[in-house]
């Protein structure tokens, strides 16, 4: 019989090829480097989407003032907000809501829309203020309105 000349675990470990730190470290710079690439265009992309989401939510709640009006004659005034397409408020005669299936939207940044009726700008100012949640703004800080 042939004996297999065996090595110790130690001297296989040894000989084995790996990376080296320099090669890790070259690694990890490219894997930054594109992540710092990619990331910003990523977010810019999910911004966009939340400015869109808004925009679809404000035409809902348009289309929902305007049935509620075709109902009752008029649209919800600023008191009774746009809580009145979800609960009757008071003694209205003709409101046959709902007019929303779920509850109010808050707009994509968690605040809640503002509702002025009779409004500046028509009938009724629908308004989410952004990511910045303050009035005015520019690009991605602007306002989103239904006028």
């Amino acid at each position: 019989m042939r004996q297999k000349k065996q090595r110790s675990f130690a001297a296989q470990l040894a000989d084995s090829k790996g990376f080296t730190l320099v090669e890790l470290i070259v690694v990890v710079i490219i894997i930054g480097l594109l992540a710092g690439l990619v990331l910003p265009q990523f977010i810019r992309q999910e911004e966009k989407a939340k400015l869109k989401a808004a925009q679809a939510q404000i035409e809902l709640l348009g289309t929902a003032l305007d049935t509620f009006r075709l109902d009752v004659g008029r649209y919800p005034s600023t008191d009774e907000g746009l809580q009145a397409l979800r609960q009757k408020p008071g003694t209205l005669d003709r409101w046959d809501g709902p007019y929303l299936k779920k509850d109010l939207p808050q707009d994509p940044w968690g605040k809640p829309y503002i509702y002025k009726s009779p409004g500046d700008h028509g009938p009724y100012d629908l308004v989410s203020y952004g990511p910045d949640g303050a009035p005015g703004g520019d690009g991605d800080n602007r306002d989103l309105t239904s006028w």
